[in-house]
């Protein structure tokens, strides 16, 4: 059987505080989006999600690009890029205009979006989305595609993220110091809400938490569209400290540690089963330090493990609750999707879900094919939705030119217009 034609190639960035990892994806002509090659490298030169050291940054960009185009087989030159940095702010931004009952026309719509395009006001930040998301009819009711319906009055809601300018460009000069040109740069909750959530999700309601290394993002989806968007600046890298620093080890050791004996739930077993956390070669885990209290000849029990991961979880989970509230999202049966590298603990949607009161899921990316079993978990969630995020290349006000003055529609000559359009169509 023959394979597949690759029409397209997507090549996706996603820079994170504790790794840095790319896609490169090829669009078949069957439509599908197929996975040609990834590439993962440690991530030194990103704190909090900002850039701290330029250098190290775009070392670790090159190197992981480099690790997918041999993967690939191929060499590329544009990417599409993650910022899931503090300073994003989400807004809504709505236009409406008179139409007197006449049919919407092409004309009409850009004229609309151009009003809503010169509406935005960024407030000294830099203007990272401005995506329609829904037009409506007679202030009431939704439609995707106006053209040629009748309305009295044709309005639409904007989607609008914001970021601080600073830290975007030096984003950007990483990227382009590694020899490649950014497509975009795209906010990290819309790239991880297209991979985790359905249509139907983002529609009816649902909160999207992400547990990365250094920050945790928490995003409102309602009617379609991301409504909301608050950042905390803790994620899974402070478990980590929290580990190294209770027991007196290194940070590599303490993040082994929670990968393969961490969990979010505590057992009645795990005050017998016994951690070795001696470093190899008897070597002292930090120098001038011992093992911690809790630790008796090298060892810990695995409830003191639990101990400190859910003492730091608690924090995390007393912030997600306050910026839900403070985002209204207080109705019951509402689902939290949970995602990022802190999602992969064991038990944490567990955790979650008591410590939210909510329903909890894990959300893991989905839409591609051929996605190797390492990428599929939730920590790659972000760079499978940067991918589909370039394959549908969504319409962004920010690239639309300058609509030429616009005639209001006033006066008989108008009128007379749109009664001789009228008759011309319908016979």
């Amino acid at each position: 059987m023959a394979q597949p034609k690759v029409e397209k190639l997507i090549t996706a960035v996603d820079i994170g505080s504790w790794k840095v990892s790319a896609l490169i994806a090829g669009r078949t002509d069957t439509g599908e989006l197929a996975i040609l090659g990834t590439g993962q490298r440690e991530s030194r030169g990103v704190r909090r999600g900002f850039i701290a050291d330029m250098e190290r940054t775009e070392l670790a960009v090159r190197e992981t690009v480099e690790q997918a185009e041999r993967v690939a087989g191929t060499n590329i030159e544009d990417v599409w890029v993650s910022f899931s940095g503090g300073s994003l702010v989400s807004d809504v931004v709505t236009v409406e205009r008179d139409m007197g009952g006449y049919r919407v026309e092409q004309a009409d719509i850009d004229d609309l979006l151009t009003t809503g395009q010169q509406g935005i006001d960024p407030d000294g930040r830099v203007v990272l989305h401005a995506q329609p998301t829904c037009f409506t009819i007679n202030g009431k009711v939704p439609v995707k595609k106006p053209l040629g319906m009748h309305a009295d009055l044709l309005g639409v809601d904007i989607h609008v993220v914001l970021a601080d300018g600073a830290p975007l460009a030096n984003l950007d000069l990483c990227v382009r110091g590694a020899y490649l040109n950014v497509n975009s740069i795209v906010a990290s909750p819309i790239a991880t809400g297209l991979a985790c959530l359905s249509e139907e999700e983002r529609d009816l309601g649902v909160a999207l938490v992400e547990l990365g290394a250094g920050v945790t993002n928490v995003s409102l989806y309602a009617g379609g569209m991301l409504v909301g968007l608050h950042s905390i600046p803790m994620g899974a890298s402070d478990i980590t400290d929290d580990i190294a620093s209770a027991f007196g080890i290194r940070r590599s050791q303490a993040e082994r540690i929670k990968c393969f004996y961490g969990s979010a739930m505590q057992n009645p077993r795990d005050f017998r089963e016994m951690i070795e956390i001696a470093p190899p070669h008897g070597d002292a885990a930090l120098p001038g330090q011992v093992a911690g209290p809790n630790a008796e000849g090298g060892k810990i029990t695995r409830a003191a493990l639990v101990g400190v991961i859910c003492e730091r979880l608690n924090q995390i989970m007393i912030e997600v609750n306050a910026a839900l509230s403070g985002m209204g999202f207080n109705s019951t049966g509402r689902q939290v999707v949970l995602t990022g590298g802190g999602a992969e603990m064991k038990g944490v949607a567990d955790y979650a879900q008591g410590a939210l009161g909510r329903a909890v899921r894990v959300g893991r990316p989905r839409g591609l094919s051929a996605m190797p079993e390492a990428h599929s978990g939730p920590a790659f969630a972000t760079l499978a939705g940067l991918a589909l995020y370039g394959a549908s290349n969504p319409v962004d006000l920010r690239t639309m030119a300058p609509a030429p003055q616009t005639v209001h529609r006033l006066g008989a000559p108008i009128w007379w217009q749109r009664m001789m359009r009228a008759i011309k169509t319908n016979y």
